[in-house]
């Protein structure tokens, strides 16, 4: 995989004011594999790639608006 030198690694706090989810609900749609998986900076350390979050939120829109309220 080849990184766009301008991507950007973002925090667990980040990524829950991003998507206005908590941390479980995060982890568990990780665990159902519907959301990003965070990438391992150091050992205990881990972070989400802007792209792919910024990706599932454009998800989510696309499934609005081809599900419009009546």
């Amino acid at each position: 995989m080849i990184i766009d030198p301008n991507e950007q690694f973002i925090s667990l706090n980040d990524v829950i004011q991003k998507t206005s989810l908590s941390r479980s609900s995060i982890y568990e749609l990780i665990n159902k594999g519907e959301f990003p998986t965070p990438v391992p900076i150091r050992s205990r350390k881990r972070a989400w790639l802007l792209s792919e979050v910024a990706t599932w939120m454009q998800a989510r829109l696309t499934e609005r608006d081809r599900h419009p309220r009546d």
